[in-house]
């Protein structure tokens, strides 16, 4: 028996065939779990419902659910969770609670009482502390690294295409917001902008990124920009990139990463004190967005509404194998 008919058989035998709705992104993940989830019921018995973040979302992002759900031919129905943001984010970065109270209980709030799917896997921490059927929600992928999840989606060729963000997970523009979203006009224009536009700007000059972002960092009354491109873009797109993102009134300062960069970040109690949770925020939640190594310097906070990090500025870090360290400053 193959994985997918493996797959198909799960998804059966779990629903007992009765209808039910995917928590869909648009992403590798849940793509593939709504063309198993087609396959296994009928599209008549599949629903597929997006979280749009507004302004949090890309562009790009948002053709591409339209996109992929016309493919699968399967109903998609679209809710807005843009403004249930500036509450999850009031206290810092908070990405596990947006997927949990956002992202995931939304869809469930419309499921209507049908079982919601999700892309949930062994590559993600949802993969990694859930279970497979737990409190209405099922994730036929749980047991899968990426690597096979992809494999799968080309063998049904239903590989979606990418935004250029990242080559893992891609698609939010908050999760570049490394401080709390205390005020959406400031904070959340900023991240929503500049990550809109450095995309732009790439993909009007022909440059194809693996990695491409803007990191907002900084205290809250400055806006600090950290630009992240990898393969570094060729001296002329750069100079496009930099004029770009001076033109956003929300950015104060812009810098590119070009080498190893040590952050300054203020934590609340809760991950201060916790090992594991700050080895996570670093390499897990940050080191993956950013085009050089990253070391995080951990600091106590004054801030009594901090309730996860924020980090507050950044420095060069130690050359790696005798590369300079360089932060190039816009």
């Amino acid at each position: 028996m193959t994985l997918r008919e493996a797959l198909l058989r799960d998804i059966r035998e779990t629903t007992g065939a009765a209808p039910v709705v995917v928590a869909f992104s648009g992403g590798l993940d849940s793509t593939v779990t709504a063309a198993l989830a087609r396959d296994a019921l009928g599209a008549a018995a599949v629903l597929l419902v997006t979280v749009n973040m507004g302004q949090y979302a890309y562009t790009r992002g948002n053709e591409i659910v339209l996109e992929v759900a016309e493919q699968l031919g399967l109903q998609q129905r679209c809710l807005l969770g843009q403004f249930k943001q500036h509450r999850v984010q009031a206290a810092g970065p908070a990405c596990n609670r947006c997927t949990r109270e956002i992202k995931l209980g939304m869809v469930k709030a419309v499921a209507g009482g049908r079982l919601v799917l999700t892309g949930a896997n062994r590559s993600d921490t949802w993969g990694q502390m859930g279970l497979k059927v737990c409190n209405g929600y099922y994730a036929p992928l749980l047991e899968l690294e990426k690597p096979a999840i992809a494999a799968l989606a080309d063998a049904m060729n239903v590989r979606p295409p990418r935004i250029g963000e990242n080559p893992g997970r891609e698609g939010c523009k908050l999760k570049h917001l490394l401080k709390p979203l205390a005020a959406p006009d400031y904070h959340g224009r900023a991240v929503a902008r500049a990550n809109e536009v450095v995309l732009n700007v790439l993909r009007n000059a022909g440059v194809s990124p693996q990695l491409a972002n803007v990191k907002i960092i900084g205290p809250l009354g400055r806006n600090i920009g950290l630009v992240n491109v990898r393969p570094a873009p060729p001296a002329d797109v750069r100079g496009q990139l930099l004029n770009a993102l001076r033109g956003i009134p929300e950015l104060d300062e812009v810098h590119f990463v070009d080498g190893p960069v040590v952050l300054v970040a203020k934590a609340s109690p809760a991950i201060l004190n916790d090992p594991h949770a700050r080895y996570w925020i670093q390499h897990g939640r940050m080191a993956p967005d950013f085009a050089a190594p990253i070391t995080v310097e951990w600091q106590p906070t004054s801030n009594t509404r901090l309730g996860t990090f924020q980090v507050v500025g950044f420095r060069p870090g130690a050359p790696a194998q005798g590369a300079p360290a360089i932060l190039e400053r816009g």
